[in-house]
């Protein structure tokens, strides 16, 4: 132990290497079988891709699967946005208060934002001040008037298909995707290159990626940047 802790670390690792080997310490040593990997995500503890996919998928072990993360994988957009959401669905995203749980050193947990509150993930992409204005707007583009949840996944789950009618319902899902990753991204340049924090910037930029999203996706669409934008409202309807 004294040889692993002489390995430089950050100091909030240090507490953490010291548990660590604690806990290999406690494990009893089977001194007649074998040493072996066990794949803790199938019960037979055998590792199968099939497995593994369903993991992602948050399926557990009698083959329930979760409607969140089944919409979402389903979704044909940019897996890197993909997997953006997958991550803020399961709030694995670096938020201030997510990297103070994990023990990093995080001087000021507050919301860069609005510097109002705790940034988590319910507070920074549904809750903050700052925020709340584009998702009041997009939500009367579709006649929505419900109250916003914390979180992430029923406020996913509320950019149900279902709820707007006509050809182009998928795209209200899609909006969700766009909105949180333009959050995020505004949020980071924020904090990372001193930039300031627009609302309308956000839903500028949001309406114009998913504008790029139905180029590529869509097979049909070819639609002007500026005739797409000037009635957003019918372009979900």
């Amino acid at each position: 132990m004294e040889a692993i802790l002489r390995t430089p670390l950050f100091d909030n690792e240090v507490t953490m290497a010291i548990n660590f080997l604690n806990d290999i310490e406690r494990q009893p040593i089977q001194m007649h079988r074998r040493d072996g990997w066990v794949w803790r995500g199938d019960p037979s503890g055998h590792y199968t891709a099939q497995s593994n996919y369903n993991l992602l998928r948050e399926e557990t072990a009698d083959g329930i699967q979760d409607s969140v993360y089944h919409e979402l994988w389903k979704l044909k957009v940019p897996l890197k946005c993909t997997i953006f959401a997958w991550r803020l669905l399961r709030d694995r995203l670096p938020t201030k208060i997510n990297l103070h749980r994990r023990q990093v050193e995080v001087s000021d947990t507050s919301c860069p934002l609005c510097r109002n509150a705790v940034e988590d993930a319910g507070h920074l992409f549904f809750h903050c001040r700052k925020v709340t204005p584009i998702w009041w707007e997009s939500s009367s583009w579709v006649s929505q008037s419900a109250a916003f949840p914390k979180d992430p996944k029923m406020h996913f789950l509320q950019h149900d298909p279902s709820m707007v009618d006509g050809l182009r319902a998928k795209r209200w899902k899609w909006w969700w995707i766009v909105v949180t990753w333009t959050i995020w991204k505004q949020r980071n340049k924020l904090i990372f290159s001193n930039d300031f924090f627009d609302s309308n910037k956000v839903m500028d930029d949001a309406v114009f990626l998913l504008w790029t999203w139905l180029r590529n996706l869509e097979k049909d669409f070819s639609m002007h940047f500026n005739q797409w934008s000037s009635n957003i409202s019918a372009r979900f309807m």
